[in-house]
């Protein structure tokens, strides 16, 4: 009862699952961006496409057994889509099988009019999205027609995509036919497919930006979470190998190599900044 007057119980939603409290959704989820509407000299070679890999759950089990409703958070995934329009990339949305993409609607950006914008652009296709064997079978013998693939954070990118074989396969195709691989907050999760079936890391010894493990034993202070998490991201992604360059939640960027990353929704802008700046440098 003192949690709800105070603002932190996160709240109850009617299929039983919780999404962030009051306090949470005021401290962690402002009206609008901190998005930079750049005018970017656009490539000028043929059109290239950005393969964005979107989760398709949005129901997280925690560790006492309270089910969290995530998803890709919104911002992680479409300032960072924002910036790769303006520099002239198209996007090819799908997911693991098919089904509709899932946002973290309760963190939309309400009063933002460019992320409203390009959400109701691409909202058929995040409807309808494209299955990852149909992209498998259809375009891995096309990769010059691509620059990259995005996987948007939230938490909801640690549910099915660690586990996703096909994810591991494109990450591996990206990687072999030199094109970049960009992330942020929890979506680096799907670089542990690159271990499926005993492989070797694909990331070891790469340095990358990482929503830390030790925020989120912190956020069920506040009722961002309903629990502490199932697992720990940063640390798994430590121990195989990965340099982290960030110890919080903050707006830290990271290239290396072919793998861009960024450390939290905060980050999204810069996200989107480095990867169109480097897509179009590469390119040029």
């Amino acid at each position: 009862m003192l949690k709800k007057i105070l603002g932190i119980a996160p709240k109850l939603e009617a299929d039983g699952t919780y999404s962030p409290s009051k306090l949470a959704l005021k401290l962690g989820v402002p009206a609008k961006t901190d998005f930079e509407n750049i005018s970017y000299t656009k490539y000028k070679g043929k059109r290239k496409k950005v393969l964005v890999i979107f989760t398709e759950q949005k129901d997280m089990k925690m560790q006492n057994g309270k089910v969290f409703s995530t998803g890709n958070h919104p911002v992680e995934a479409l300032l960072p889509m924002l910036h790769l329009k303006n520099a002239g990339f198209d996007f090819e949305i799908a997911t693991p099988t098919g089904k509709p993409v899932v946002l973290e609607m309760w963190a939309f950006p309400k009063k933002d009019e460019h992320v409203k914008t390009i959400y109701n652009e691409y909202k058929s296709s995040f409807e309808r999205p494209k299955k990852l064997q149909d992209f498998i079978n259809t375009s891995l013998t096309n990769a010059a027609s691509y620059a990259a693939v995005f996987v948007p954070g939230g938490h909801g990118a640690m549910l099915g995509i660690p586990q996703d074989k096909n994810v591991g396969k494109i990450l591996n195709w990206a990687h072999e036919k030199n094109l970049f691989t960009i992330s942020l907050c929890h979506g680096p999760a799907a670089l542990l497919t690159t271990t499926l079936n005993g492989q070797k890391f694909l990331y070891d010894g790469y340095k990358m930006a990482v929503f830390p493990d030790s925020v989120d034993k912190m956020t069920p202070k506040i009722g961002y979470l309903p629990g502490q998490m199932p697992w720990g991201l940063s640390e798994r992604l430590k121990g195989l190998g990965a340099t982290l360059v960030n110890t919080k939640s903050d707006k830290t960027v990271c290239l290396d190599r072919k793998l861009i990353t960024g450390a939290s929704n905060l980050a999204a802008n810069e996200l989107g900044k480095l990867a169109a700046q480097t897509l179009l440098k590469e390119l040029k």
